[in-house]
This record gives structure tokens, C-alpha cells and sequence, in this order.
């Protein structure tokens, strides 16, 4: 069986996240959402998050790591992603598909709070909803973005815009990115579980 592929895919994640790289500002990106993420934890607000399909699942995982455990034990954190079925099924069927995440940012955000909006092409009708009630609301936005980062670039706070054509090379970025904000979280929240040095 020709193997190639798995190479090919290999290669292209590691080009997607050379490129990344390359940039100064994404590394200053990610710092400055662990910062609006920390202050709001710090200020006993909450961490929202939401995304379709894949970036749903990644909204999920991001906040069941913080909810729960990431490499050590310690309290968990408020966070809520926003994947309940029951909720989803009801505002799309009585107000739109666009309006899933929105009403629960409505419903859920205070001033203070940080929202991760997860959009691979930067412009999900439902996120950028999201989003515009969160600004509203005076919630800090950080955007985990891809292609060319969309409408949702110049809408969110801080847009993290992985420059890639290929969903799933932008979602392995993403999912990096979670698991930083995550541990940059612990770190300062948790100092004791992490080596000073």
C-alpha cells in the first residue's frame, strides 16, 4: 500500500506550523489571550467558547480540560462551551442556525468575560453573531481563525489566523494553540505545578 500520504500530511502540518512561526505576532497573540484569559479567571468571570463541526469539538476540549484536569490535578475553572444539543436544536429550529451561539453569549457573558471563537474560514455566520453580541457586552474576543482570518479578523480582539487553505492543517494549529492557552492559564494560576526555571 502506498504510503505517501501519510508523509505528505505529516509535512504539511509541520509547513503549516513553520509558517505560523515564522510570524512574531502570533506569538505575542497567544500571550495576550493567556492574559485576557487569566484577568477574567482572576476576576472570578467566565471563559466561553464555541465553533462548528470540528471546531466545535475543539471548543469542547478546551474547556473540559479547564473544567477538569489538564496535566495536574487542581480546582477546576469556570468555562462553558457552547455544544448543548438541546439548546442548538431549539434556537435553530425557532429563531435560525445563526443564532445558536449568540443567545447563549446573550444569556451567559458579562462584562469582563473572555469568548474563544473558533472559525476555520473566519467567516461562520453563527460565530460572527457570537461575537457581535460579546462586544456589545463588553467581552474580550480572542479569534482562533484560518485562510485569510475572514470577516472575524477585524472583529474579534485578538485574531490568531492560521494562513492555510486546508481545514484540517488549520485545525491542528488550533488544537496547538488550546493546549498553550491552557497551560499558560495553569501557570499563572497554578504556578506551583509548573518548573520556574
Amino acid at each position: 500500500m502506498n504510503t505517501n500520504y501519510i508523509q505528505n500530511a505529516l509535512k504539511e502540518c509541520q509547513t503549516t506550523l513553520n509558517k505560523f512561526l515564522e510570524n512574531p505576532q502570533h506569538v505575542n497573540g497567544i500571550n495576550q489571550a493567556v492574559e485576557s484569559f487569566a484577568k477574567t479567571l482572576k476576576s472570578e468571570g467566565r471563559i466561553l467558547a464555541c465553533g462548528n463541526g470540528g471546531s466545535m469539538c475543539d471548543s469542547l476540549h478546551f474547556v473540559e480540560e479547564l473544567t477538569g484536569r489538564y496535566r495536574k490535578d487542581r480546582d477546576p475553572l469556570c468555562a462553558l462551551s457552547m455544544g448543548d444539543a438541546g439548546h442548538i436544536t431549539c434556537v435553530a429550529n425557532d429563531f435560525g442556525f445563526e443564532h445558536i451561539f449568540s443567545r447563549n453569549v446573550q444569556a451567559w457573558g458579562r462584562p469582563g468575560d473572555t469568548l474563544l471563537a473558533i472559525s476555520t474560514s473566519g467567516n461562520s455566520q453563527n460565530i460572527i453573531k457570537a461575537v457581535e453580541v460579546a462586544k456589545a457586552k463588553g467581552i474580550t474576543v480572542v479569534g482562533l481563525l484560518g485562510k485569510t482570518g475572514g470577516k472575524l479578523k477585524d472583529m474579534v480582539d485578538i485574531p490568531l489566523v492560521v494562513e492555510s487553505q486546508i481545514t484540517d492543517r488549520i485545525q491542528e494549529i488550533h488544537i496547538k494553540m488550546i493546549h498553550i492557552f491552557i497551560e499558560g492559564i495553569e501557570r499563572q494560576l497554578f504556578p506551583e505545578h509548573y518548573d520556574q526555571a
